[in-house]
């Protein structure tokens, strides 16, 4: 794919990311997101999630927030290189939601799963070089 291609879809799998993720950023809006995400795998058919203590919802946020500094810099400056360490992130943190899947059978992960697979696999498609004498 081209260039300008890529780049659309390092902004994309930004933007993905600033809107899923900016919840997790403090421990007030991590509270209202992890009501909407149990009632989301009860309605799924899951297991209401398990209360968080205040270590939990620390890392919770750490993490929101490590994400939304990605984000902001993936929105600002869309490079392929950004891409390709975002891909090997996604596919990363796949791994473990497959992990968790599997030991908790939660529904829900399944709605996090298959986006950040696919933002993952994007992100690791080849990118064609422009021509040298543009």
């Amino acid at each position: 794919m081209k260039t300008t291609t890529f780049r659309k879809i390092v902004f994309g799998s930004a933007l993905y990311d600033l809107i899923v993720t900016a919840p997790f950023a403090t421990p007030w809006s991590f509270a209202f997101a992890h009501a909407q995400l149990g009632a989301v795998n009860q309605k799924l058919g899951g297991a209401p999630l398990p209360d968080f203590t205040p270590f939990h919802i620390l890392f919770a946020c750490l993490l929101g927030s490590v994400v939304l500094v990605w984000s902001v810099l993936r929105l600002r400056d869309p490079q392929p290189r950004f891409g390709r360490y975002d891909g090997v992130a996604r596919l990363l943190f796949t791994t473990w939601m497959v992990w968790t899947f599997t030991a908790t059978g939660a529904p829900l992960l399944w709605l996090f799963i298959l986006p950040e697979f696919a933002w993952g696999v994007a992100q690791w498609l080849p990118v064609r070089s422009p021509p040298e004498n543009q």
